[in-house]
């Protein structure tokens, strides 16, 4: 029969099944930082605010990570709900006076302490009102709506606007903002043209080695602690404008966070680029940095060991942690200076020009040489040294003439 004979009814059925064919779409495994950052942080059990433009695909992504975890999907806009819908409900009893007013919890937290486990998604953030967004404060952190508490299985992400581009938008209150971990959602050209072929990156949560775990926390306390140890001013940092308070920053709360995302992703063994997306969207842009930064370092090999078999030493490739290395040794020299351990140093820079680029110890071989002690000769190492520094200077002099000639 021709289409245009077909009753309605049949004519529906028919775009039914062409709607079916358009929904019916596939993933793949593909890298996508975005994507992985997203599940390290949900098996981390912590909340997850995605920022990005209207359209930009979260809500399409937090259904397709739902999917992928076989997780029940809850949506909660927000902004169209009152600040009761969240602190629950007040039911008055037979005898309030006796019993009190017991807060009841909405349907849709009653269906997720049932099913016992499930993704909770906030949409729309940015335009929930302070009042809505004070009422919040209770679920991202305790899980609590009323007297209900959901279930350990039970993972909140949320998904914001900017300001500029939200409908009515509002700032994050300070308190709530520090709740998340903020990731930045953007497209990815080559994703959404693979996507609308049909095919999706696929979320899958991340494989933990398990004989890596106790490794994992040690190395995140021992990280985190030690980079507050030397950057105290960093503990609690709240920004001063409003705009910045409503993303992340720097308090006990997130530094917490911090640590069990860096435990996450080692165990886990993520990329440098997924944990930088993690723990800059947790403490900020300014303090993230720094502990990336801080985190290469932990790996130095201990000044103490280069020093008792310098002949022997591992010294590390990069220029930036070798050069730490060699300061650290000088360091360790001047904080207990003895004939044996001041030799010891200048082999260890000797070995070091062999090894690398002699350009390195110039500035601990200076150093070196100043803690020098009347008594104390000179090594043999000391000459070799200095004729392999003065070729890098007289290299250095003439690239700087060549590049102030042209």
């Amino acid at each position: 029969m021709p289409a245009h004979t077909l009753p309605a009814d049949a004519r529906l059925d028919v775009a039914g099944d062409l709607l079916t064919l358009l929904r019916d779409t596939t993933t793949e495994p593909r890298p996508d930082i975005q994507l992985e950052a997203l599940t390290l942080a949900v098996a981390a059990d912590l909340p997850v605010l995605l920022w990005g433009e209207p359209g930009i695909g979260k809500t399409a992504a937090l259904t397709q990570l739902a999917t992928a975890l076989d997780l029940p999907l809850t949506t909660v806009i927000a902004s169209v709900h009152e600040p009761s819908d969240f602190s629950g409900l007040p039911v008055v009893g037979d005898d309030p006076a006796e019993q009190g007013v017991p807060m009841a919890p909405p349907d849709w937290a009653v269906r997720l302490v049932r099913a016992g486990r499930g993704l909770l998604f906030l949409d729309e953030l940015s335009t929930a009102p302070p009042a809505v967004q004070a009422a919040l404060l209770r679920l991202v952190l305790e899980r609590r709506i009323g007297a209900l508490r959901l279930p350990p299985g039970v993972r909140i992400v949320a998904a914001a606007n900017p300001r500029a581009s939200a409908a009515d938008g509002w700032e994050l209150s300070p308190p709530l903002a520090n709740r998340f971990v903020h990731l930045d959602w953007t497209h990815d050209h080559e994703v959404v043209v693979r996507g609308l072929g049909g095919t999706w990156p696929r979320a899958t949560l991340p494989r933990l080695d398990r004989r890596k775990l106790p490794e994992a926390v040690a190395f995140a306390r021992r990280a985190v602690c030690a980079f507050l140890t030397a950057r105290p001013p960093l503990v609690h940092r709240l920004p001063n404008s409003e705009t910045r308070r409503g993303g992340p920053w720097p308090s006990p709360r997130s530094w917490e966070m911090t640590l069990h995302l860096i435990a996450f992703a080692t165990a886990a063994g993520s990329s440098r680029d997924v944990l930088s997306l993690l723990v800059r969207g947790t403490v900020g842009d300014g303090p993230g940095l720094e502990l990336l930064a801080s985190l290469d370092r932990l790996d130095l090999p201990d000044p103490e060991v280069l020093l008792a078999d310098p002949a022997g030493a591992e010294l590390p490739e990069r220029g930036d942690l070798r050069q730490a290395a060699l300061d650290a040794v000088v360091a360790a020299v001047r904080a207990r200076p003895e004939k044996s351990r001041w030799d010891a140093a200048w082999a260890l820079l000797a070995r070091a020009v062999d090894t690398g680029a002699p350009d390195l110890v110039v500035v601990p071989a200076t150093t070196l040489a100043s803690l020098r002690r009347e008594d104390w000769d000179v090594p043999a190492t000391i000459e070799r040294l200095t004729s392999a520094v003065s070729l890098s200077r007289r290299a250095d002099r003439a690239a700087a003439r060549a590049k102030a000639g042209r």
